[in-house]
């Protein structure tokens, strides 16, 4: 969850930097993918530290 719940947020996030920068719909489209990947990777990461530690 904490992974689909990172991909969200960063779509939302990078899709509102694009806008707030004057950026065009593929822009938006760009910055939206490349927030959620960087944010799904840090979920994943958030993920296996917690499976590790319980």
């Amino acid at each position: 969850m904490i992974v689909i719940g990172g991909a969200v947020i960063g779509a939302i996030l990078g899709a509102m930097v694009a806008k707030r920068h004057g950026g065009r719909g593929l822009d938006m489209a760009q910055y939206a993918v490349g927030f959620a990947i960087a944010l799904a990777l840090l979920g994943l990461f958030a993920t296996i530290f917690l499976e590790r530690l319980l």
